[in-house]
């Protein structure tokens, strides 16, 4: 492999095979120390032992391996797109107007420090700060417009809503409902709340692959543009306010040990998902549903490490 602070890095398909498929088997075996998301009871359904894996590049150049094409609940990945769809509609000193851009060092659903220390969230990678954000989508976006920004940017016209995980989510989303008329309440949100919570629970409920967000996070790497059209998907700058937001709080309470350990702007979900956003271009997706004590893939977390320190994918290495 060459790879200088002058040029993108460059693999041969032999370093990408084994780097990968070593990275897919410590991610296999590290399923075991983990457990389905049971507190939604739809995704408790899931097989704690499937783990899948997907690489995509700029040249159509991938691989698959493992459980990478099984759907799953999108969940907090969503808060990817949802920003992206926020920055392009309300520009980014409006959208950072209702929402802060400051890891919070707390659970992803926490409600305390919006209590106590901010009225506004302190980023969107959380649930009050992505609650806070689809408010802003509303009323010129509806999920179908969310739908279509979904299919494109994620390059899978088949994502679709799970209306089961959609379903589990109304039936028992009261902590979020709580969030929405908290920011209600501090005059954050001008939104309806029970509107914006069910956009943010339908969006939540998107059906991916690891593959799906392999896709996802090439457009993010590759600048916001669609490599297989050339078309501009997400504007440049916003590209730049992504990968930030997702390198320092994409990971719940886990971002700065996986930044450091893994250092690809990533964002993880209670599905089992992770997209990651690595420099070549390339963008990555895995698929783990049995999760840490942060809520990420233990399966997911564990091959990114390696797969990164194999293939010097860090950010700050050159």
């Amino acid at each position: 492999m060459t790879h200088d602070a002058t040029t993108a890095p460059r693999w041969t398909r032999e370093e990408l095979q084994a780097a990968f498929a070593q990275g897919y088997e410590i991610g296999r075996a590290a399923t075991a120390r983990g457990k389905v998301a049971d507190y939604i009871p739809e995704l408790a359904k899931a097989d704690p032992g499937a783990f899948g894996l997907y690489m995509l590049k700029p040249d159509g150049e991938t691989l698959s391996f493992g459980d990478a094409e099984t759907r799953f609940s999108i969940q907090s990945i969503c808060k990817v797109i949802i920003l992206a769809a926020a920055l392009k509609l309300r520009g980014f000193n409006e959208t950072f107007s209702h929402v802060m851009m400051e890891p919070s060092g707390d659970a992803f659903n926490s409600i305390l420090k919006l209590d106590t220390r901010s009225n506004l969230p302190f980023n969107p990678m959380i649930n009050a700060g992505a609650i806070e954000t689809v408010s802003l989508l509303l009323p010129d976006l509806g999920f179908e417009d969310m739908l279509a920004c979904a299919r494109e940017l994620c390059l899978d016209p088949s994502v679709t809503l799970n209306e089961a995980v959609y379903n589990s989510e109304a039936q028992t989303g009261y902590r979020n409902r709580a969030i929405a008329y908290l920011l209600k309440s501090k005059g954050v949100m001008s939104a309806d709340p029970e509107q914006t919570v069910d956009l943010y629970f339908r969006l939540c409920s998107l059906s991916v692959s690891a593959r799906s967000l392999a896709g996802l996070g090439l457009v993010i790497a590759n600048d916001g543009i669609d490599p297989f059209t050339g078309r501009i998907l997400i504007d440049p700058e916003h590209v730049r306010t992504i990968q930030s937001i997702m390198f320092t709080c994409g990971m719940y309470d886990y971002s700065g040990k996986f930044s450091v350990n893994v250092g690809v702007p990533s964002k993880s979900g209670v599905g089992g998902g992770i997209v990651c956003a690595a420099k070549g271009p390339m963008g990555i997706g895995l698929y783990g549903p049995a999760l840490d004590s942060f809520g990420n893939s233990c399966g997911a977390v564990k091959a990114m490490v390696h797969i990164s320190q194999a293939l010097r994918l860090h950010v700050f290495e050159y």
